[in-house]
């Protein structure tokens, strides 16, 4: 019994080691990878290296390009000219000037035909014949025939198309969620998206297109049931029925976290609440929303942290920035998970909740944690 207790305790340990979150960072010009404890779990070695994506992380030596687990073994060999990043099992790598598909194994994986070898996301990937994009799975199977001039990245399952300047969404079995026939749409979320149609701009709720007078933009509703729109150069709230929550008066808005969402009033950011009471005053040069940690980025002359209350907790004295060699396309700005990334004079580290540092360490540059 006792042998079998202490085997389970190495087994979760095992686990816990392989699936932790690393940060790639680069240190007196060469990357390698730290824990949130702050310290290198892969020293830096390597002249170029990427991301941790579905536990593997491509790492460059002699020229030539592999990847590498959490421990810092070569779980492929670098034999090849240039790699992306692994997702469902399946990454992009390039040998002899040919991009291909391999497996975990390093196995090459053969594809359905296409003129260009795309990335998978989310376990979808593109394939493109005759000017005609399609979608094909991790298992290589085609999902959807080549039809779409355009697909765009997938958002909860959900992405927008395009075909002959007309927009619509279809899910990721290639479904058609809302038709084709848009000038422009939004990303899809809670059954619901914004679009234009003609020069009308309003909100499709369950297929049907309702109209929001006077309204020239809105902006996607990022998992909310409250989004931001503007009318006569104006900014205010509508809900996901199309109906105003706050009337527009603001210059600039940025989305509702913790019931509380940054604006800009007479060039200057605070935050309201969904009554569209000011709950922190208007003091600050910019402002990005809540984290799920409780705080916010607020700009003076630089970036630092508020509370809800609108307390500062963290000087403001950082840069928040993108690093410079991101894999993402959208990036949040401040506290994921207990730990913002930050700039302070051309260095990178990351800062605890407390406004410590982690580890005492700064970087020549600094990327987010992943596994």
């Amino acid at each position: 019994m006792k042998k079998i207790f202490l085997f389970s305790l190495l087994f979760l340990f095992v686990l816990f080691t392989n699936a932790q979150e690393l940060a790639l960072v680069r240190k007196d010009g060469k990357f390698g990878y730290i824990s949130k404890t702050g310290e290198f779990v892969i020293r830096p070695i390597y002249k170029t290296a990427k991301n941790f994506s579905d536990c593997l992380a491509a790492a460059e030596v002699n020229g030539k390009w592999g990847f590498i687990n959490s421990k810092g073994e070569w779980e492929i060999p670098a034999t090849f000219d240039d790699a992306k990043y692994f997702d469902s099992g399946i990454c992009v790598v390039a040998k002899d000037k040919k991009w291909f598909y391999i497996n975990k194994k390093g196995e090459t994986v053969t594809a359905p035909n296409s003129d260009k070898v795309y990335d998978f996301e989310n376990g979808i990937a593109f394939i493109k014949q005759r000017d005609k994009v399609g979608l094909i799975n991790a298992k290589m199977d085609v999902v959807l025939i080549p039809k779409y001039d355009v697909i765009k990245s997938f958002e909860n399952g959900f992405a927008r198309v395009r075909i002959n300047d007309f927009w619509g969404i279809i899910d990721i079995s290639g479904k058609e969620t809302i038709e084709v026939i848009y000038d422009e749409i939004g990303n899809y979320n809670k059954n619901s998206t914004w679009a234009k149609k003609g020069s009308n701009f309003g909100l499709i709720i369950e297929g049907k297109f309702k109209v929001i007078e006077g309204v020239d933009r809105i902006w996607d509703f990022f998992q909310n049931d409250i989004t931001y729109a503007r009318k006569n150069d104006k900014i205010g709230f509508i809900d996901s029925n199309g109906n105003w929550v706050i009337q527009p008066k603001f210059e600039k808005a940025k989305s509702f976290v913790k019931n509380l969402a940054p604006v800009q009033l007479n060039e200057k950011w605070g935050f309201v609440n969904r009554k569209g009471e000011i709950a922190i005053e208007f003091i600050y040069n910019d402002a990005e929303v809540f984290s799920a940690d409780g705080l916010a980025p607020v700009k003076a002359e630089n970036w630092g942290f508020i509370n809800e209350t609108g307390k500062l907790i963290i000087p403001t004295k950082y840069g928040i920035t993108a690093g410079g060699f991101s894999m993402f396309k959208f990036e949040e700005k401040g506290f994921i998970n207990g730990l913002a990334r930050v700039k302070n004079e051309k260095k990178w580290g990351f800062l605890k909740t407390d406004g410590q540092v982690l580890g005492n360490q700064w970087f020549d540059n600094a990327e987010p944690f992943l596994k």
